[in-house]
């Protein structure tokens, strides 16, 4: 076999592994067997450059930061949907169909109306070649590169079900971040110090328009297929015939109803609000279209929307309150980060007490004051901001909010940086920041310092016991029994596990030190690439720039971070009290979990369910989100979902939760 024959060989390969396990859900190669091949194939691409193409998996991530978006025309504009408020108005959409075209029996589509970024994707002679937004409908921008970072998006297309490729395909789709991403993805910026994304739909957006690549490389993002720009010349005589040709091309194609009545058409739309808190993303409503082709065309549009099709949207999940007062939190970067003090109100079963309001930009721009009226809603289920101000309710006593010049923990100076949102306390020894940092410090996902919690904290640095983290590994059973509320065993469990934090290894010390803008993932790169503390002091910006992932902004905090003399110093104590520097001990090859499949469901009692697929990856393990014929367990919690009648029908194992602490060895 020559040398081309192999790439191609490899190419195909990871092309089919990444179709079963980022489209189907359905993998049949283990991680380590994956990596392999890429490896392989990056060698040989390395040692061939003549051979690479733009649709090898190794292009999906490489090019350098764009200056800016160059702008693409749709051969086909991508309209807009009408919007369907209630059932009347559905019904209605019906009516003025039947009016154009008589007594014609018409089929319909419903279809999950996805809330993220629509965008087109051009493939010629299967070739992805141009990736755009919408835009205005008529002219996007040219965010190809992007794109081809996502892993649900085929660089080429499959010829599946023996459907002849179209040597030119425009298809049509909604990029999206899925609901425990986008929780992950603000915690590591919270961890991070950087400001929050209000919601996945804004994540998703902030993220595919990045002008370095590398930047959403880092961010999960997921693409679902609606439809294509024309189906003139394609065997497809119904919607249904289209997306089940776009799932032969490997593409991922959601959910859909056929109902032969508008009747139908209600109750499949009832059916899925009903279904929309557990769904893995977001969704404002259902996508109703008629399902004939030759009917669409006919039906044709009108202005900027097609009449064959309307987005019934569902009531949002809104309340009203009152702004009782705006105060300020201090981070453990020294961020200064505006919230609402609310009066008490229930959302979506939870009472909401509190909104962030990110920044003082966003304040302005909504115009909110303490005193107003104000329509909230959580944003993705999890963070509840402030939609707008009821204005005709102001009654002249409303205060305006300025932030703050000095810090309202410490009086240090406020600054805001030329070209950043959020304001910061330029105090390095800001009691509040301190705290912040422990807490980070001592977390689960850091060093893992058990009974040290927000009291302790308080304590610890209000008394002067604690002026930096390394001072942790220089406390005395004396001095933690003279705190409140601390007996002589809880001291003693204290400092016994800080001592064991000492060997968290280098992984989770990069982390715990707080650096800005490095989180689980980044510290695991410095970590994989430098394989050193002492690499890492040593390391160039350009050397940084030369890590998968890092892009300038990452590897200038990280630069600056290590050439600080005051955070050097603090290394330097950290090591002198023992703290392991370097990279963890290696996972055994063999253990009860290697290579084996796990899917959680239900509320776990003894751990959150990230920290339990966190030990099963530890433990060599893999998680997936569905269940499938490749899954070897089912971790049922209390009040479990389909995924435990699935793992019954597929005769799958399914464990408690005292049988699955016993497995892992808790």
């Amino acid at each position: 076999m020559t040398v081309q024959e192999r790439i191609e060989e490899l190419r195909n390969k990871i092309d089919y592994h990444s179709y079963r396990y980022y489209v189907l859900d359905d993998p049949e190669i283990s991680d380590a067997e994956f990596d392999a091949l890429m490896r392989e194939l990056e060698q040989l691409e390395r040692e061939h450059p003549e051979l690479i193409t733009p649709d090898s998996p190794t292009q999906r991530v490489g090019t350098a930061p764009a200056a800016e978006f160059e702008a693409v025309t749709h051969s086909v504009p991508m309209l807009s949907l009408a919007n369907a408020m209630d059932e009347t108005d559905v019904i209605e959409f019906e009516n003025r169909i039947k009016r154009r075209i008589g007594g014609q029996r018409i089929e319909y589509v419903v279809e999950p109306k996805l809330d993220g970024l629509a965008v087109e994707l051009i493939y010629e002679h299967g070739i992805i070649t141009i990736g755009s937004t919408r835009g205005d409908g008529v002219t996007g921008e040219n965010i190809t590169q992007n794109l081809k970072t996502i892993r649900s998006i085929p660089l080429r297309l499959r010829n599946g079900n023996d459907i002849a490729i179209p040597p030119v395909l425009a298809v049509r789709g909604e990029v999206i971040m899925l609901k425990k991403d986008f929780e992950r993805l603000n915690q590591e910026r919270l961890d991070a110090g950087e400001t929050l994304f209000a919601n996945p739909r804004n994540a998703a957006a902030g993220s595919v328009r990045q002008l370095d690549p590398r930047i959403t490389a880092q961010r999960k993002l997921d693409f679902f297929c609606y439809g294509i720009a024309d189906a003139t010349g394609l065997p497809v005589a119904t919607h249904t015939d289209v997306l089940a040709m776009l799932r032969a091309f490997g593409f991922k194609v959601n959910e859909f109803t056929k109902c032969s009545s508008i009747d139908e058409v209600l109750t499949a739309c009832r059916q899925l609000e009903d279904r929309r808190p557990e769904l893995p993303y977001e969704i404002d409503g259902a996508v109703i279209k008629v399902n004939s082709i030759s009917l669409q065309k006919e039906l044709g549009t009108i202005s900027r929307s097609p009449r064959w099709a309307i987005a019934y949207k569902f009531k949002p999940q809104q309340a009203t309150t009152i702004v009782n007062d705006i105060i300020v939190q201090v981070g453990r970067t020294g961020a200064l980060t505006p919230v609402a003090v609310l009066k008490p109100v229930r959302l979506a079963g939870v009472e909401i007490q509190r909104a962030t309001l990110h920044n003082q930009d966003e304040i302005d721009r909504k115009d909110i004051r303490i005193g107003d009226t104000v329509l909230i809603q959580r944003a993705g289920d999890v963070i509840p901001e402030i939609v707008k101000v009821i204005e005709h309710k102001r009654t002249g006593h409303e205060r305006k909010f300025i932030m703050p010049t000095l810090c309202p923990v410490c009086g240090g100076r406020v600054v805001r940086p030329h070209g950043e949102a959020v304001s910061r306390c330029t105090n390095s020894r800001c009691p509040a920041k301190l705290k912040e940092s422990i807490r980070h410090f001592a977390s689960r996902r850091a060093m893992d310092i058990e009974g040290l919690g927000d009291k302790l904290i308080d304590q610890l640095v209000d008394r002067g016991l604690v002026r930096d983290v390394a001072d942790l590994y220089n406390l005395t059973l004396q001095q933690l029994m003279e705190l409140e509320r601390m007996g002589e065993k809880s001291a003693q469990n204290i400092l016994s596990s800080i001592e064991k934090s000492k060997k968290a290894g280098l992984e989770r010390l990069l982390y715990a030190l707080g650096i800005r803008h490095v989180g689980e993932r980044t510290a695991h790169l410095l970590v994989h690439n430098f394989k050193s503390i002492d690499n890492i002091l040593k390391a160039t910006r350009d050397d940084l720039l030369k890590v998968n992932e890092i892009g300038p902004e990452v590897s200038e905090s990280i630069f600056r971070f290590f050439s600080d003399e005051e955070n050097r110093r603090l290394l330097d104590r950290l090591r002198a009290a023992g703290v392991v520097c370097t990279p963890a001990e290696s996972i055994p090859v063999e253990t009860p979990l290697s290579g084996k499949t796990f899917v959680f469901t239900g509320t776990l009692h003894s751990m959150t369910r990230s920290e339990a697929e966190k030990k099963v990856i530890s433990l060599g393990g893999k998680i997936s989100g569905s269940v499938s014929k490749n899954t070897d367990y089912v971790v049922a919690g209390e009040d479990p979902g389909s995924k435990y009648d699935k793992a019954q029908k597929l005769g799958i194992p399914i464990l408690s939760e005292k049988e699955f602490l016993k497995l892992i060895g808790s």
